[in-house]
Parts: structure tokens; C-alpha cells; sequence
């Protein structure tokens, strides 16, 4: 009610265009959203830093990475990095995966 019918018809060429801005990458019909790509990068400059202190060290890290109920980070994290194991809400972990993997840490 606030945009009369003369003012909406010199504008009537006006579109307007909605980008979704989430590091989550979780909105249908994307292929990937705005900021997802720089938080990937900027995950992977940590998990860079900290690889060489956990080798030289002999020290396994835990890297938690957000994401809100999407682990679309984490998966492509631990892909990119050759993580040993990811945890992703999409997948939750079974019954037993506190013994499995101090079976894996173990070996």
C-alpha cells in the first residue's frame, strides 16, 4: 500500500534478485552458496597449519568446523584432507562408534 500505481509503473522494468548468503551450501537448486567456497578454503589454510604440529608433536587433532545441521563442510573437509573420520548429522554415528574408534586409534 505504500507504492502507488504511478510509481510502480515507472519501475515496472525493476527486477530484483535474491542470493542466499549460508556456509552451509544446504539451499535447493545451488550448486553451491555464497561463502561455502571461502569457508572450505579457509578451513583447509587450519587443517594446514595444524598438520605440522600434530606430526611433529605425534598428536592426533579434532577439528570441529560449522555448519549448523548440514555437514556438507565437514564431508568435504575430511575428503579434502584425508580425515580418518568425520562426523556429520546427516549420518549419525552407530551405537558403538566410541569402541570403534578407539579400535582404529588403537591400531
Amino acid at each position: 500500500g505504500r507504492i502507488t500505481a504511478e510509481e510502480a509503473k515507472k519501475s515496472s522494468y525493476l527486477n530484483i534478485v535474491g542470493m542466499v548468503g549460508s556456509i552451509d551450501n544446504d539451499f535447493c537448486g545451488t550448486d553451491m552458496t555464497i561463502g561455502t567456497d571461502s569457508a572450505l578454503h579457509r578451513i583447509m589454510e587450519i587443517v594446514d597449519a595444524i598438520t605440522t604440529t600434530a606430526q611433529s608433536h605425534q598428536r592426533t587433532f579434532v577439528l570441529e568446523v560449522m555448519g549448523r545441521h548440514c555437514g556438507y563442510l565437514a564431508l568435504i573437509t575430511a575428503l579434502a584432507c584425508g580425515a580418518d573420520w568425520v562426523f556429520i548429522p546427516e549420518s549419525p554415528p552407530e551405537d558403538d562408534w566410541e569402541d570403534h574408534l578407539c579400535r582404529r586409534l588403537t591400531e
